[in-house]
């Protein structure tokens, strides 16, 4: 697990307290891409009773407020997937 995950996840349990999270680096996938200025790709899935009355607007801007800073040098591109774990326990 790369350094840049390990903050990332560190910073959403902190803040979001999450019952579940995947965080997968894609950023290989995109190397080249000269726009990144080295930051990376992410693909997050993260379940969290914080969500709970949230549209998805509101749960995206919650992860982004989270990781705000991150966002400015480590991240160029994250895809969310949000999800309370009743809508979680639903999907399975």
């Amino acid at each position: 697990m790369s350094d840049r995950v390990q903050m990332i996840e560190e910073r959403l349990r902190q803040t979001l307290s999450p019952t579940h999270m995947e965080l997968m680096d894609a950023s290989a996938a995109h190397a080249g891409h000269a726009q990144a200025g080295g930051a990376g790709h992410f693909y997050l899935t993260i379940v969290s009773d914080a969500f709970a009355g949230k549209n998805l607007v509101q749960r995206h801007q919650m992860v982004y407020q989270a990781l705000s800073d991150l966002m400015q040098s480590e991240i160029h591109a994250l895809s969310i997937q949000a999800y309370t774990p009743d809508e979680s326990a639903n999907k399975g």
